[in-house]
């Protein structure tokens, strides 16, 4: 009943706002479409400002998301400090330094009226070391007569489990003296939910119980961004960075239950979560002897109280309501000084030379607590959840890049890390690491039109400092007893890009690759009873991904373009309970998105449709299994007019084929038959033992309704 409210209302806000487009769509027509076609310049593709003009982008960023054939990369998450470069997004030839702002951010809060061009590059033609494959350079000019600018964006969503009128953006840039400067406020805000039953069976099918679950989410995460950027007259170059975010969270699952010969039982979870971070960085370039010398300086820190509860309340009027709390109080930090001197050499040859040294902080308070029959929390004793994790860590690492012939050109990077972990409390201990690090990579270009690159990387990855403390989870009655004995993950990727531009057609992008890890992390057995996460020996990895635009302007469909992105990924491990080889823990499986724009010639209209999906493989625990699905592919279609009153306006509805999300849960261990909970009177057994219940749920949320209003000043 509600989405056919929420339809009759969209259908009656659609009639309304093509009313008054209408006039609108009369007086203001685009110009002629462009081409999307680049041209070929010193082996960069090069696409001009004004190639994007039928998009009427409002940002840098509404203009790389049109680039054919291209997808932002914001590198991996598990990176340690600063490191190599590993976005695929430079602005003005030089990558973003900071780590709580990625390229969306930065891309976000530049005008398109500053944009001059865009060039895509194979990464490992230039002298910036960890670049491989396709990479992006924006080139942007504001003159000293500019005056400031300014782009802003509203996105309010309708949907049955709550409206969203909070989520939005704004920026401005321009000249601050002799240097450059933008600011900019976001709130990426949500108000997500999902309802519907779920089953609880016994080891043989028969039903157990039945739950009737509304699950809500709210979110918002208000964040102020700015950065300062500056040129010298001798050449050196000064950027300064800075960002501050709250980030509220609220979350609530009530749960009506029902039981054959027992009280219906009323259940709630509840989260929340109330975080501050803030982080500043800069760095500064110059000239020094023969080369250049980048100095980089970066600070963040992060606190974060978490409450989580789970209570159960009893129709019966005797039974005495039972549940458990767990809060949390947690400070991160992480403190980076990192230098880069590089120099170019007879032939061609770059030389580089990059030190950095980081200091990475934990600092954790635990407590849990568990309601008596009088109603009143006791606390439990935690062995290993008061404790601070720290980290000092130190790198080198030497590059070197030559072209090879004229079409062929090597990249090769080669150092090594220390690092020195410390852990306080009853389990503290403290260990060092050294680990190798370098990478080799070959730029090809056998043709015009066709770029190949290949790539070998030995790295270092990040541990998750949380899987050293003891954590418990409350709405699923298990935890982590914490781990002081992990070890940094280690791994070998090799991979194999190629891009065929297909002119008039658009681009085709194609990356095969594979991994080997040493020491990757997963859970494993800490006593009889207990699990944490730790290191396994080996993994391994493969995957293909494609990124394709194809145009049709040469069929005569001026103005359509469909995009595509995809990867299909295989892994294995050995199974630490079994000995049996199986897919990491978590680990993707396929994802892709498919999405159908159409920009009418002639006319400020644009239509299009899109459709996305993912699988992950199943979480193992030691003592259950969990598995995710969805449903049904997400799907959308939209409607945008990009001169109403001077703004941008999208329609869009989304999730047209009921998506909806399916989660099983199998238990292992004996039950222990405690009445109206069997779920938590369960002795806890492992993988390879009996079954205790299965929880099989299906939640479904509704058709989305979303508005974007955009525009400049």
């Amino acid at each position: 009943m509600q989405d056919r409210q929420f339809f009759l209302t969209a259908v009656a806000l659609s009639t309304a706002i093509s009313s008054l487009l209408a006039p609108v769509a009369a007086q203001a027509q685009t110009p002629a479409q462009t081409s999307l076609q680049p041209r070929a310049e010193n082996g960069r593709q090069i696409y001009d400002a004004s190639q994007f003009s039928r998009f009427n982008p409002r940002t840098a960023l509404d203009m790389v998301r049109q680039v054919p054939g291209f997808t932002i990369d914001t590198g991996d998450d598990d990176e340690r400090g600063l490191g190599q470069a590993d976005e695929n997004v430079l602005i003005n030839g030089a990558r973003i330094s900071g780590k709580n702002s990625d390229a969306f951010t930065y891309l976000g809060r530049i005008s398109a009226a500053n944009v001059v061009r865009i060039e895509i590059i194979d990464g490992a033609t230039l002298s910036i070391t960890g670049l491989s494959g396709q990479v992006l350079n924006l080139v942007t000019n504001i003159s000293e007569s500019s005056r400031l600018r300014g782009n802003f964006k509203w996105e309010p969503v309708w949907r049955r489990s709550g409206n969203d009128w909070f989520s939005g953006e704004a920026s401005i840039s321009g000249k601050l003296g002799k240097g450059e400067f933008s600011l900019s406020v976001e709130n990426d805000a949500a108000r997500n939910g999902v309802e519907g039953p779920e089953q609880v069976t016994d080891r043989f099918g028969n039903l157990l119980f039945e739950r009737d679950e509304v699950a809500r989410y709210r979110q918002d995460q208000p964040k102020l961004n700015g950065s300062y950027s500056l040129t010298g007259n001798n050449g050196s170059i000064f950027n300064a960075n800075a960002a501050y975010q709250w980030f509220r969270r609220r979350e609530t699952v009530d749960t009506d239950r029902s039981q054959i010969g027992q009280p219906n039982i009323s259940e709630l979870y509840s989260s929340r979560e109330n975080e501050w971070n803030a982080e500043l960085s800069a760095d500064y370039e110059f000239d020094l002897g023969s080369g250049r010398l980048k100095l980089i300086g970066l600070q963040r820190f992060e606190h974060s109280p978490v409450n989580d509860f789970f209570g159960r309340t009893f129709t019966d009027g005797v039974t005495p309501a039972n549940g458990s709390r767990f809060d949390t109080v947690t400070d991160e930090g992480e403190s980076i000084l990192r230098a880069e001197y590089g120099w170019k050499t007879t032939g061609g040859t770059d030389w580089g030379v990059s030190v950095e040294g980081a200091y990475n902080f934990l600092d954790n308070q635990g407590s849990l607590a568990v309601l008596d029959n009088q109603g009143i929390f006791q606390p439990v004793a935690l062995t290993n959840a008061n404790s601070k994790v720290t980290e000092y860590r130190g790198e080198v690492i030497g590059s070197y890049g030559r072209p090879l012939t004229e079409t062929l050109r090597l990249q090769a990077t080669l150092g090594g890390e220390y690092s020195k972990i410390s852990q306080s409390g009853a389990a503290g201990q403290s260990r060092s690491f050294i680990r190798p690090k370098g990478s080799v990579s070959l730029a090809w270009r056998p043709q015009p039109a066709l770029d190949i690159s290949l790539k070998i990387d030995r790295s270092v990855g990040q541990l998750n400092f949380f899987d050293f403390v003891q954590s418990v989870d409350v709405s699923q009655n298990n935890g982590n007893a914490g781990n002081p004995e992990l070890v940094p993950p280690q791994s070998w990727r090799a991979e194999l890009e190629a891009t065929q531009k297909l002119g008039p057609w658009g681009s085709l992008t194609v990356n095969i690759y594979g991994e080997k890890f040493s020491d990757i992390v997963d859970s494993i057995p800490i006593t009889a009873t207990t699990e944490a996460r730790g290191n396994l020996d080996s993994a391994t990895s493969y995957g293909v991904e494609m990124v394709t635009s194809i145009l049709f302007d040469p069929i005569g469909w001026d103005g359509a373009k469909l995009d595509f992105e995809g990867e299909l990924r295989r892994s294995s491990l050995r199974d630490p309970l079994t000995g049996i080889h199986r897919r990491i823990s978590d680990d993707k499986i396929f994802t892709y998105e498919a999405s159908l724009r159409h920009d009418i010639p002639g006319s400020n209209w644009a239509w299009g449709a899109g459709v996305e999906d993912f699988r992950y493989s199943d979480f193992l625990r030691l003592d259950q299994i969990t598995r995710f699905r969805t449903g049904a592919p997400y799907s959308w279609i939209f409607v945008e007019h990009k001169n109403v009153f001077g703004l941008t306006v999208q329609a869009n509805l989304g999730n047209l084929f009921g998506r909806s999300e399916n989660f099983t849960r199998t238990a292992f261990g004996d039950l222990l038959g405690q009445p109206g909970g069997l779920d938590r009177g369960f002795m806890r057994g492992r993988r390879n033992g009996p079954v205790a219940f299965v929880e099989d749920r299906s939640r479904e949320f509704g058709l989305i309704y979303r508005l974007t209003v955009s525009g400049s000043f």
